[in-house]
């Protein structure tokens, strides 16, 4: 029987896993990088630190800055930032998103894992309107007819997905409340996918959990799929 990876590294075990790239690190270098706010490793009862396989990347990156790119701390505490936004820092400084649009298909036809939790990218408003190229007055009437809605205090890559798809659109004199039928049609099919997967939700196993996570997205992929066939169809019908 193997025996399963602890989950946690002690610093120790840190500073050998850097060692072969940054043959200069130090204990008291991990430490201050952590007072300087870079890395948030949790501790133990007894107040050991435990450190992640994510505080080992951002301890690697934090480094390498520092090595390669001769960064001040205060720079590299802002890229990762922008990190954690799923954002991608650029020379200049300025953080643009990194998500990627493109849809995964399954023999041509859209995929269920489309359908999956989405990224953790937070965009600011600014951020949004820059990567979309949507003027202020676009979103605000996208918001009002609710194309686009916050989550918390920023704006998801479903945002930034509807965002560049309706500013492509106004190449063609579309405008967002040409776009209420979307949201009703959109809203309507969660609706039903909701119904479906309800007896699922209704039970507290975590059987019945995946089981409503999956329906939930085999459905959805399912939908999409119908609404672009007749779409397709209606328009190549005889004329």
């Amino acid at each position: 029987m193997s025996v399963p990876a602890r989950a946690y590294l002690s610093i120790g075990e840190v500073l050998s896993k850097l060692r072969g790239d940054f043959p200069d690190i130090t204990i008291s270098k991990i430490r201050f990088l952590e007072s300087e706010g870079l890395i948030e490793p949790q501790r133990t009862p007894s107040g050991y630190r435990k450190f992640t396989s994510r505080d080992l990347d951002r301890l690697r990156y934090v480094l390498m800055a520092q090595r390669d790119q001769y960064l001040p701390l205060r720079v590299i505490k802002e890229n990762l930032d922008a990190l954690d936004r799923g954002l991608e820092p650029t020379a200049n400084g300025i953080a643009a998103p990194r998500v990627t649009l493109g849809i995964a298909t399954i023999d041509g036809e859209i995929a269920p894992a489309n359908f999956a939790e989405q990224s953790e990218m937070r965009l600011s408003r600014e951020e949004l309107l820059s990567a979309s190229a949507l003027s202020e007055a676009q979103l605000v009437e996208l918001e009002s007819f609710g194309l686009i809605t916050l989550r918390g205090r920023h704006y998801d890559a479903d945002a930034l997905a509807v965002a560049k798809a309706v500013a492509e659109m106004a190449a063609f004199g579309i405008e967002a409340r040409h776009l209420r039928s979307f949201k009703t049609a959109a809203d309507r099919e969660i609706g039903l996918i909701e119904q479906v997967i309800t007896p699922f939700t209704r039970q507290k196993s975590s059987e019945a959990k995946a089981r409503a996570e999956e329906v939930q997205k085999e459905m959805a992929a399912l939908s999409v799929r119908l609404h672009s066939s007749l779409v397709r169809s209606g328009l190549n019908r005889p004329r």
